[in-house]
């Protein structure tokens, strides 16, 4: 069985699944990607195929169109890198939606199913408007970006057309899309490798030695507070999340805040409204005074540090707008972490506040802050949270839990497109 994934950002949402089908299936797996690194990669189970844009969109391209031109050039590209390589032959296609990833493969495989993970469907207006939501918050939403969020969705629209199934990884997610697609989409989380967010960092960890985290040592009785987003931004909730460190410092000195990410914004209009700054996070630090010596800014970390990080933190906070849920929040969860999540459609779905987590309102950072305190004046008190969500994690959305519904979906799909032929 030869299943062909196509993500240009690798590694994406399929790395760790193609490494299951590989390792503990026996199938041979392609990925197929626009980052460059795939070039220097060593060889390993899953085969790696490396695709370049010809072209895309440019200043003189209408704003609203320019996310669906990019995407066709991708088509393009990934039909010919595809179409050189004569090993490949697929018995099925996976890719995600949002880049045009599969469409042209049609031309070159007719009767191979295709399968779409459907990340998110915009809406312009209304209760399920990222667009709304944030500017209720910060700063007035310019009228072209209602516009383009009626475009983004062409693509995804043509990809959902074009597969015999797609999935969504959250009921949130799944909620966004037209009912007419709902016959063909399912909810399969994307599977969180247990192999490696869960038992570092405290277990690691001898009793009464003190804790290095990301190079730094942090003192026996130290409290650490994580935070965790691709891109410190605003969609993610970087700057509520700092109004609200300062006050837990304030109030409990002895603590260490890690925040993990870039100062690239993934998302939103965040580099218009930084008057000269370079970043979000510059600009956010620009607005306040902060003890700088409590934080430490690690940049993106490697998985395995990350994992020592959310099994180490005492509080691992998160926060994001009615969006696509991170990662990091259940790879934290997944590690036992207490986790104080923003009590959005997506946050909600995970965490039930007291049970698995907590929850505090996405706009006020002194309900992050009050919540917070209480965990870390009393972190005994509150570890049951961790444990009860790293539970949870494991029996519904570890990839050892999620991969049986994976595979039927992939075999659906099969007898799908075998049933149009009959």
């Amino acid at each position: 069985m030869q299943v062909l994934f196509v993500h240009p950002n690798f590694p994406g949402q399929f790395w760790h699944i193609a490494n299951y089908l590989t390792q503990k299936i026996g199938w041979e797996c392609i990925f197929v990607t626009a980052r460059p690194e795939v070039l220097t990669m060593p060889p390993g189970p899953v085969k790696t195929l490396f695709y370049r844009p010809e072209g895309g969109a440019s200043e003189a391209t209408h704003v609203c169109s320019r996310t669906f031109e990019n995407a066709v050039w991708s088509c393009d590209a990934i039909y010919k890198a595809v179409k050189a390589n004569k090993n490949i032959q697929p018995d099925l296609i996976v890719g995600h939606s949002g880049f045009g990833t599969t469409l042209f493969l049609r031309e070159l495989f007719p009767r191979t199913p295709v399968v779409h993970l459907a990340e998110l469907y915009y809406h312009p207006h209304g209760p399920r408007s990222v667009f709304d939501f944030r500017a209720d918050l910060r700063w007035p939403t310019r009228p072209e970006e209602y516009q383009r969020a009626r475009c983004f969705n062409a693509m995804v629209l043509l990809n959902l057309q074009n597969c015999e199934l797609a999935y969504c990884p959250t009921r949130f997610q799944h909620s966004l899309f037209p009912q007419e697609y709902s016959a063909k989409m399912r909810v399969i989380f994307d599977g969180i490798d247990r192999y490696l967010f869960h038992g570092h960092g405290e277990r690691l960890r001898p009793p009464g030695m003190p804790r290095k985290i990301a190079g730094v040592e942090i003192g026996q009785n130290t409290r650490v507070v994580s935070y965790v987003s691709r891109g410190l931004e605003s969609m993610r909730g970087f700057d509520i999340f700092m109004r609200a460190a300062k006050r837990i410092a304030k109030e409990y000195p002895d603590v260490h805040f890690f925040v993990v990410g870039s100062d690239h914004v993934s998302y939103g209009n965040d580099l218009d409204h930084v008057e000269g700054k370079r970043s979000f996070r510059e600009w956010v630090l620009s607005k306040d005074q902060y003890d700088l010596s409590k934080f430490t800014f690690t940049g993106i970390l490697p998985h395995l540090d990350l994992a020592r990080l959310l099994a180490s933190t005492d509080l691992h906070i998160y926060l994001t707008v009615p969006f696509v849920l991170s990662w990091s929040m259940m790879d934290a969860m997944s590690c036992g972490a207490v986790v104080l999540g923003s009590a959005t459609s997506p946050v909600q779905e995970i965490i039930r506040d007291g049970k698995n987590g907590l929850l505090a309102n996405f706009f006020d950072p002194e309900d992050f802050a009050t919540k917070a305190l209480a965990v870390l004046c009393d972190p005994a008190k509150f570890r049951p949270l961790g444990r009860k969500a790293e539970e949870m994690v494991m029996s519904r959305y570890s990839l050892e839990a999620v991969m049986p519904e994976m595979m039927k979906m992939y075999k659906d799909a099969q007898s799908s497109i075998l049933s149009q032929g009959s």
